[in-house]
């Protein structure tokens, strides 16, 4: 018999927090990426995505309507990021 450990200790975590409190963590987690290599379009891709996300995923789930308007800000905000860059 197998013992899956890390999973139950991931859900025990997860269970107090919706999906866009998740999404928005996993935003805030990604973006150093972009400013560590220097790339304002990883950047602007990073934030279109993570707007995508948050802009679908609570709709889905019934969740909070503020993720949505958070997506829909990031939305706007991740082209106009990514044309600026160099």
């Amino acid at each position: 018999m197998s013992i899956l450990v890390p999973m139950p200790l991931l859900d025990d975590f997860l269970v107090n927090y919706n999906l866009g409190q998740v999404i928005l963590a996993m935003f805030i987690l990604s973006l150093p990426v972009g400013f560590v290599f220097g790339s304002r379009k990883i950047t602007g891709i990073n934030v279109s995505i993570f707007g995508l996300l948050l802009t679908l995923a609570p709709s889905l789930g019934g969740g909070d309507v503020y993720f949505g308007y958070l997506g829909i800000i990031l939305l706007v905000l991740g082209p106009m990021i990514y044309s600026i860059a160099k």
